[in-house]
């Protein structure tokens, strides 16, 4: 059975709800309380397999990004098993001091410990991210108004 909550009442799901929205840069040392040391981890960007390699992961994210932040909406929970829809919120550092929301979903795999040992995200790079560019924002939009326009 699958059991849908705006909040988890699991023990795993909710602390680690917790983590990722009171995440701060002093906290990436502390994600081996969250991740297995091995941990299959994909998002567009990234594809690695330790525990040192996803903390490299947050620690860029926390110097390319101003104030990044996660709000979790939504869990999905069976087993071992865990899907949370999120928005990530932040500035970009070298572009537009805007506000940014990019809206994506993180399915989640827990081993025998409790620990995450598979995160794999999902989010539209192109949509959430390229067209918030500036320069290349223009191309992607441009872009997507092409394929848009080519339906059969």
């Amino acid at each position: 059975m699958t059991v849908v909550l705006p909040r988890s009442t699991d023990p795993r799901v909710a602390r680690l709800i917790v983590f990722f929205e009171t995440l701060r840069p002093g906290d990436v040392a502390s994600l081996g309380d969250h991740y297995a040391e091995q941990v299959d981890f994909k998002d567009p960007f990234n594809e690695v397999h330790t525990l040192a390699d996803v903390q490299a992961v947050f620690r860029h994210m926390f110097e390319a990004l101003n104030e990044p932040r996660f709000v979790v909406h939504d869990v999905l929970l069976q087993g071992d098993q865990c899907m949370l829809t999120w928005d990530f919120v932040f500035r970009f550092k070298r572009f537009s001091a805007e506000v940014q929301t990019v809206r994506g979903a993180s399915h989640l795999r827990f081993d025998a410990q409790g620990k995450i040992s598979w995160h794999r995200d999902y989010w539209d790079a192109a949509e959430e991210l390229y067209e918030k560019l500036p320069v290349v924002g223009g191309l992607m939009r441009w872009l997507k108004r092409q394929a848009r326009d080519q339906r059969v």
